[in-house]
């Protein structure tokens, strides 16, 4: 048993804060760049499909084609990570991930932007994956909610300065610069990871990808997004619902998925075990995941509209006044970490968190062009504070439910099942959003008779359904517009209503199971050992489990728990 204790290394003996602080360095930046690089453009997106020339398809696209890649990508970076050095992985999602980056900023057209933005993806899903599975590694259940209240913490700073920055920058310099600023902390946090976080060895496994399954579940999802987005838009590239094309479309979309699933169980080593399913917590956790991905997806992507198409803000405004939900999001999810580590209990935290998703999803529903800033603010604090509750304690508590050395593969789907979930729920929303608007705009404008040159241009810029830019936008028109686009993004909301109800739901079933006190280093040096001693009984037999008993038995004699006789003696002696 020494023996096998001492090959291992260190990595898996309890760290001091300190050491777990110097760990976690490059983790926080590598996280700070992922966070910033989406919020930093969040504000600016409407002015970038504005004049890439895009129109609101465009703008959905825009962010789902990263989101897609995101989610594609993230459990087969989970499943690398069971088999090869983490690490190393790490760092290559951080090149990746600043090279689609760095790409976009030179982008001329909606298209270009829309294909790079995948690289960008591609490396996202590393980041997000890699990161939790690292922290699961060097920190136990039970500790890793205060100093993931940290993480949060940066994490805050990130969320909060991102549209900020992005605002002074886009107004400033142009939205271009955004995508270039993410460069220089990447190459901090690459330096960062090399020099201070040192990882258990990867457990040696023969490194078998499943290719057929990747695609498989590339070509389904993809299929099915583009189908979502094109359908009964037969004037704008797209296709009638009832054509040839959409039938096409969905029944090979279909056959994809359902190959996918049925290749999973004979694959060696499958992207997406089915087996983890026979675990109550994980499948509850990704019913769960799935309505949360839609409302926090929904929210990041539709709050940056509603608050410079529907309320006239610039990006700079638009980001001051995401703050609210920020707040709520950041002071959730510290304090509710830091109360989580101190009591190792977490569900009653997460079903309140549940409560407050579904009232401020259905608070989104009320919004007007007009409705005062004060109760937009209240609406999207509650939301937040809901997400910051439930959205990362999911991940942390199937961790805890799962063997050590399908962590990778847990952890990633839980996060693959919540962006699928959330590209699928942006792509339906800004769909409807798009049919919405159209309406809306169709119905404001009855009877409008222009009375300027101004007014004629702008309908003329109008009827071409790119993306407008309100405030060069004649009074009369203005009000119309912004009329057209707040009833629409409150009307898409209640998609997230129902879904926030089974999250609920799902989490109410979950085992109130208690936090565990072993890091998952901790827990794979134990099966390692576990291992070892089977194969060693198999290779010796009875011999082993007899010397074991005796050994038992003269435990027992010694600490007295049984009487000392001939018997035992004899017992002893054969």
């Amino acid at each position: 048993m020494s023996k096998l204790s001492d090959t291992h290394p260190p990595a898996t003996a309890e760290r001091t804060p300190r050491e777990v602080f110097v760990a976690l360095s490059g983790l926080i930046v590598t996280m700070f760049v992922a966070v910033l690089s989406g919020t930093v453009i969040s504000t600016s997106m409407p002015l970038i499909v504005a004049d890439l020339g895009g129109d609101q398809s465009a703008y959905t696209w825009v962010i789902t084609s990263s989101l897609l890649a995101t989610a594609v990508t993230t459990p087969i970076w989970g499943k690398l990570a069971d088999l090869v050095n983490r690490k190393v992985l790490l760092q290559i999602s951080i090149v990746l991930f600043v090279v689609g980056s760095a790409i976009s900023g030179f982008a001329q057209d909606a298209g270009t932007l829309i294909a790079v933005r995948v690289i960008q993806g591609i490396g996202t899903g590393g980041l997000m994956s890699l990161v939790m599975i690292v922290v699961a590694l060097i920190i136990s259940p039970r500790e890793r909610g205060k100093y993931m209240g940290v993480v949060g913490g940066i994490m805050a700073v990130a969320t909060i300065g991102g549209p900020l920055l992005g605002g002074v920058i886009t107004d400033a310099w142009g939205w271009r610069a955004n995508f270039f600023l993410p460069v220089p902390l990447a190459i901090i946090a690459l330096v960062l990871l090399q020099f201070t976080l040192h990882l258990p060895k990867t457990p040696k496994r023969p490194v078998k990808i499943d290719y057929v399954g990747a695609m498989l579940m590339a070509l389904g999802v993809a299929l099915t997004l583009v189908w979502i987005t094109l359908g009964g838009k037969p004037d704008a590239g797209g296709f009638e619902w009832d054509s040839v094309t959409s039938f096409v479309m969905i029944g090979v979309a279909a056959a994809s998925l359902i190959a996918f699933i049925a290749v999973e169980f004979f694959v060696a080593e499958p992207i997406v075990p089915m087996t983890l399913f026979k675990n109550r917590t994980f499948t509850l956790s990704v019913i769960a995941s799935l309505a949360i991905g839609v409302a926090m997806f929904a929210t990041s992507v539709f709050l940056a509209q509603y608050f410079q198409l529907a309320r006239g803000a610039t990006p700079t405004e638009s980001g001051l006044m995401t703050i609210p939900m920020i707040i709520g999001q950041m002071g959730a999810s510290i304090t509710i970490g830091a109360l989580i580590s101190k009591f190792g209990r977490w569900k009653g935290f997460m079903l309140v968190g549940s409560v407050l998703t579904i009232a401020g999803t259905y608070l989104l529903t009320t919004l007007h062009y007009d409705t005062p800033f004060v109760w937009v603010a209240v609406f999207i604090f509650v939301l937040g504070a809901g997400l910051g509750m439930v959205m990362q304690n999911l991940t942390l508590i199937v961790q805890n439910d799962t063997p050590a050395s399908q962590l990778g593969a847990a952890s990633s789907n839980v996060n693959f099942f919540r962006s699928i979930a959330g590209t699928i729920g942006v792509t339906v929303m800004g769909s409807l959003l798009a049919t919405q608007v159209s309406t809306n705009i169709t119905d404001g404008f009855k009877g409008f008779v222009p009375t300027s040159p101004d007014e004629v241009t702008a309908l003329k810029t109008l009827a071409t359904g790119t993306v407008p830019k309100v405030d060069e936008l004649p009074e009369t028109i203005r009000v119309i517009i912004e009329a057209a686009y707040a009833d629409g993004i409150a009307h898409v909301f209640w998609i997230a209503v129902p879904l926030a109800v089974v999250a609920l739901i799902a989490i109410a079933f979950l085992p109130n199971k208690r936090l565990s006190t072993k890091s998952a280093a901790q827990e794979l040096q134990e099966e390692a050992e576990n291992v070892a001693i089977e194969l060693a009984e198999a290779e010796v037999g009875a011999p082993v489990a007899l010397v074991s008993e005796q050994v038992e038995e003269a435990e027992r004699v010694l600490t007295g728990a049984v009487p000392v006789t001939r018997a035992s003696l004899r017992k002893d002696r054969s």
